[in-house]
């Protein structure tokens, strides 16, 4: 990459603040960013690092006070952390992406491959799957018998994808993921538990991130589902016959149990552990190592365990750090 702060104000539509003209290379943080780097400012905390960063170019919002001058050119912009995020994608979609089809892999026979798709060297293919347009599959993934994937899905080396799964569009499932294992469902029988079969399907909407080693259990019968826009980072277990709406946002190591609900837009933190058989509503905001036992509604933000409300959260941390004195005193 290389491309001016003018060029990038006529991307990003912002306005730049001296040389326009300095080359910039590549991207980096800003307190390990070198000449040739842009870097930027979203959180308020990292600000006094304008003056000493080495950056030729640094994203700022529009409200941004440097409280004196700068060395490195400025990029205001509306919001710096989406703007990055924006050059970020461009920069990517620049970049040579494998095509075709490597030997040694398995397709089965009829299955169509389009012809822009991407086979990685010993990937399978099941019977009767359904690969759309841009379809990129990556070396030792499983695709099982029937699997559906949308246009412009990415699936990593080393996924698997069970039968009958379906996979919406413009989706990335990292390598190690699992979409469609067995659901954890067992009847007890005196001393011993017996399986109960797991004859459902996952279910993928469109624009869904999958992280890597995160496994998303099939339905005892009916769907799992995912729904669109939802991120999910590494290592988190999605049971079977649980419901995500759209655009939440998971962190890793969290965990839902079997047949829960969750609504849209939840912002979900690390390790956090849902119970089974839960409703839970939208635009929700659940701090880390949170445990919900309870049914949740809207627009809640909650941590602890059990997940209570934050400031009610606050307050009983402050009467912890006094039980010693209050008991001290009787």
């Amino acid at each position: 990459m290389e491309i001016t702060p003018k060029g990038l104000a006529a991307l990003t539509g912002g306005k730049v603040e001296g040389d326009e003209n300095v080359l910039i290379k590549g991207f980096a943080k800003i307190e390990d960013a070198k000449e040739g780097d842009i870097t930027f400012i979203a959180n308020p905390k990292y600000s006094h690092f304008i003056h000493t960063t080495k950056a030729s170019a640094v994203l700022v919002g529009n409200d941004f006070d440097p409280e004196g001058s700068v060395t490195p050119t400025l990029i205001r912009v509306d919001d710096p952390y989406a703007t990055l995020a924006e050059l970020l994608r461009q920069l990517e979609s620049m970049k040579s992406k494998p095509n075709g089809i490597e030997q040694p892999c398995f397709i089965a026979e009829g299955v169509e491959v389009p012809e822009n798709a991407y086979i990685g060297a010993f990937a399978y293919i099941g019977k009767g799957a359904k690969l759309g347009r841009n379809v990129m599959i990556y070396p030792q993934a499983y695709v099982g018998d029937g699997v559906v994937i949308g246009d412009d899905t990415v699936v990593r080396a080393g996924v698997k994808i069970y039968e009958g799964c379906r996979i919406g569009s413009r989706c990335i499932i990292h390598s190690g993921a699992v979409v469609g294992a067995d659901g954890f469902g067992f009847a007890p029988n005196g001393n011993r538990y017996e399986k109960i079969p797991q004859t459902g399907v996952v279910v993928i909407g469109d624009d869904v991130e999958i992280g890597a080693n995160t496994t998303i259990d099939r339905a005892t019968f009916g769907q799992t589902t995912v729904g669109d826009g939802t991120k999910l980072d590494n290592l988190i277990q999605i049971a079977h016959n649980v419901s995500i709406g759209k655009n939440n946002v998971f962190a890793s190591q969290s965990g839902v149990a079997g047949s829960t609900k969750i609504g849209d837009n939840n912002m979900v933190g690390g390790q956090c552990g849902f119970a089974g058989h839960l409703k839970i509503g939208d635009f929700n905001e659940f701090g880390a190592q949170s445990g919900i036992h309870r049914n949740i509604g809207n627009g809640n933000r909650l941590i602890g365990y059990p997940a209570i409300d934050l400031k009610q959260f606050a307050k009983n941390q402050v009467y912890l750090k006094r039980l010693e004195e209050i008991f001290s005193k009787k």
